[in-house]
């Protein structure tokens, strides 16, 4: 296999918190910080780092909102954070078909 392929990985989805987040959000309409806080086992800044990195690369959309007088965080994937999901994950099948030759 060409070494190459795994260069073809995207960095931004490729970080384990980054993925883990993307593959919550493809299957729903919007997940909350909590949630996605303690579904990826990350602390409050380490998540907040990560969804800053997947918004400005345009992979995820946030609202901030307050329900009653508490600050909620709303997070939901966008069409191009779909298609370098659903492209990283193929990247990852070549990879994988690749080395069972």
């Amino acid at each position: 296999m060409d070494p190459k392929e795994f260069l073809k990985l995207n960095p931004i989805v490729h970080a384990p918190i980054r993925l883990a987040v993307l593959s919550i959000l493809i299957s729903v309409d919007n997940a909350n910080f909590s949630y996605l806080k303690e579904a990826t086992g990350s602390s409050d800044g380490n998540l907040s780092t990560h969804l800053s990195k997947l918004e400005a690369s345009g992979y995820i959309a946030i609202e901030k909102k307050f329900v009653g007088k508490k600050p909620q965080t709303l997070c939901s994937i966008t069409s191009a954070g779909k298609e370098a999901l659903l492209q990283h994950i193929a990247q990852l099948e070549t990879i994988i078909a690749a080395q069972k030759e």
